[in-house]
């Protein structure tokens, strides 16, 4: 049982993490409009040690403003991407 708890945690991540990456307003107001049409019961989730872990890390990173915009995580991600993109070039070419 606890395998397919671990199994079903990698799922819903996997999933989270995807969804993170998403800015379409139209897929996501799709995705939304799919879970909230889906037959799932009303079930208490239990959370791992680990993610009640990661949502008090939260709270306190909050409590103490260590906090960044939309816009400015978006403008991070590019010049992350960007550098990314150019290492991956320096390689090619020294190779």
């Amino acid at each position: 049982m606890k395998e397919e708890m671990a199994q079903v945690d990698i799922i819903r991540n996997g999933i989270i993490d995807k969804l993170l990456t998403i800015s379409d307003k139209e897929y996501l107001m799709a995705l939304l409009r799919l879970v909230n049409n889906s037959a799932v019961p009303n079930e208490k989730i239990k959370l791992t040690k680990e993610q009640k872990l990661m949502l008090e890390m939260s709270e306190t990173d909050i409590q103490q403003g260590r906090m960044i915009s939309q816009s400015d995580l978006d403008k991070n991600d590019l010049e992350w991407l960007k550098g990314s993109s150019l290492d991956r070039n320096r390689c090619k070419t020294t190779s």
